[in-house]
């Protein structure tokens, strides 16, 4: 009887940690379309919010972690239970870093809407977002449902967000040769979609989580990269 009530209290612990993961994935999806939003409209107010927002996400990610430190203090949970709290710790980390990048596109935005705009650019930045929300939004759902399919899925559809990604710097690339005041905003139209590319490998790396955390082993095979600038003088 003491067992289960032991196992009982520390599912209820776990599950509310869970909750907060949750909260603040919410909260980057919502930070990084609105982001790209705020680019695509040039709205400062909203990408001040965003910014501003920034501030909850890391203060859940803290929260998480002093709960996370708590369980293990309190539960002394054993191995599969353990791999669950570390697992989270590790998501959790992986959203702040996300968090980031989309508060630094929220201050690009400010300088962006300054600037001479680039005819199509805002749009195709906010179709990236997109595809890098919607590719965390089922990393997180894979966590939920301990979903390995699903998680493997995310994971090969990082190559998708790569490509993507290189198609924006080619069409930025173009833009800068064709109009030298193109430059300036193009550069920093890059850095934005560099960003919001990043968040798809947190995406990635959340989704290897969940496969080690059903399997007990992270995935054998290096993650498909198809970044090809870095490669460019």
């Amino acid at each position: 009887m003491n067992s289960t009530h032991i196992l009982s209290a520390f599912d209820r612990d776990l599950e509310a940690v869970q909750a907060l993961v949750m909260r603040m994935g919410g909260l980057v999806e919502t930070a990084l379309l609105e982001a790209a939003e705020a680019l695509d409209a040039r709205d400062e107010e909203m990408a001040a919010r965003v910014r501003a927002g920034d501030k909850a996400i890391d203060a859940l990610e803290d929260q998480i972690n002093v709960e996370c430190a708590r369980l293990i203090a309190l539960r002394a949970p054993a191995a599969g239970d353990l791999r669950t709290v570390l697992t989270v710790m590790k998501i959790a980390a992986a959203l702040e870093r996300a968090g980031d990048y989309a508060k630094n596109l929220a201050k690009r935005t400010v300088v962006l809407s300054q600037m001479p705009q680039v005819m199509g650019a805002s749009g195709s930045i906010r179709r990236l977002a997109k595809a890098v929300v919607l590719m965390l939004n089922d990393a997180l759902d894979a966590y939920i449902r301990r979903d390995v399919k699903l998680a493997e899925d995310v994971r090969q559809r990082d190559r998708d967000i790569d490509q993507m990604y290189n198609s924006i710097f080619r069409e930025f690339l173009t833009h800068m040769m064709e109009d030298p005041r193109n430059i300036g905003p193009c550069m920093h139209l890059h850095f934005i979609a560099k960003n919001i590319e990043r968040v798809g490998d947190h995406a990635t790396s959340v989704a290897e989580q969940v496969i080690y955390l059903v399997t007990g082993s992270l995935p054998g095979e290096e993650r498909p990269k198809f970044d090809t600038t870095s490669a460019r003088g």
